[in-house]
């Protein structure tokens, strides 16, 4: 029996090059063009809905009724709309109390999940697999939505009470799971010599773990920030229909969706500015909602990428 020579030794005797894989491959013209074009056409789905949104929150009634409904070319453009949304309390004060929520629910959400996720992924703690199987069941099982509604509101008396709209849903299994990951592979060097010196648990992920894990933490901060913004549910869970106490996405829910009146146009006439169309108003509410995540989203986006793909295929 003959044993074949090596691949090497083919490719020398022969003079051919071996064969590399297609994704390894130089892209051809044709691919080059083909990738930029469905890019294009990605991102013109993606811009095209929120050019809408924009112009109708900006054109008139007039426009809105030539367009027959959403506006793609305008024919008048006006801010009386958000004149009208500003004017009256209920929009101001629902953005307040939903800048609130998200700054204080991302920070709990954060400590919360970067102490649990440093204690899971240091192999030697105590209840370290069992605790970790016992956060991953609760993602395939859960109470159900009644009775996690009579814990909060009746055990804790939660009803009526903002923290009911932060702590019921302040931890994410499955950020825990990716921030662990990370923190398992990252700088074990360091970590191994801060023991050396004498440091703790809690100077090491101050001092070590947490500045070498700045990408991963910003990608759950946007993760979680997220989650808290656009958050509506909890409020019809845990609120009275008083819309004092709304934050800005139930109020974006009672006005779109529902087709409630907007309080404070009345108002906005009797100052003397015409009243807004109600397509109108209800996309500059939209357009409203979506600012803060726009804003920040620049900030996180250099993170995004190493933060969510390292933590997730590590460990």
């Amino acid at each position: 029996m003959t044993i074949p020579p090596p691949v090497r030794a083919r490719t020398a005797t022969t003079g051919r090059r071996p064969r590399r894989p297609v994704w390894e491959e130089k892209p051809t013209l044709i691919g080059q063009l083909g990738k930029a074009l469905s890019l294009a056409v990605i991102l013109a789905l993606i811009l095209f809905p929120l050019y809408c949104v924009v112009i109708t929150s900006f054109s008139t009634q007039g426009s809105i009724n030539i367009a027959g409904g959403i506006v793609i070319v305008p024919h008048g453009l006006t801010l009386d709309a958000y004149r009208a949304m500003l004017s009256g309390e209920v929009v101001t004060r629902a953005l307040v109390i939903a800048l609130l929520i998200t700054l204080v629910g991302t920070a709990v959400s954060m400590v919360v999940s970067v102490l649990c996720a440093y204690g899971l992924s240091r192999q030697g703690s105590l209840g370290h697999r069992t605790i970790l199987l016992t956060f991953i069941a609760t993602m395939f099982f859960s109470g159900g939505l009644i009775p996690t509604f009579i814990v909060v509101a009746n055990v804790f008396h939660g009803y009526d009470q903002y923290w009911a709209l932060i702590l019921p849903g302040a931890v994410s299994v499955f950020n825990i799971l990716i921030i662990r990951a990370f923190y398992m592979n990252t700088a074990r060097d360091l970590i191994d010599a801060a023991r050396i010196d004498g440091a703790g648990d809690w100077r090491i992920l101050v001092s070590v773990v947490l500045p070498t894990s700045k990408a991963v933490s910003a990608v759950m901060a946007l993760f979680y920030g997220v989650g808290y913004w656009n958050s509506w549910f909890n409020v019809m869970l845990y609120m009275p229909a008083d819309s004092q106490k709304w934050p800005i996405q139930y109020v974006l829910y009672q006005y779109v969706n529902q087709g409630a009146s907007m309080p404070g146009v009345a108002a906005h006439e009797v100052a003397g500015h015409s009243k807004p169309a109600p397509l109108s108003l209800q996309m500059a509410v939209v357009v409203l909602t979506l600012v803060p995540v726009v804003i920040v989203y620049p900030f996180v986006q250099k993170h995004f990428a190493k933060g969510a793909l390292t933590g997730a295929i590590k460990g």
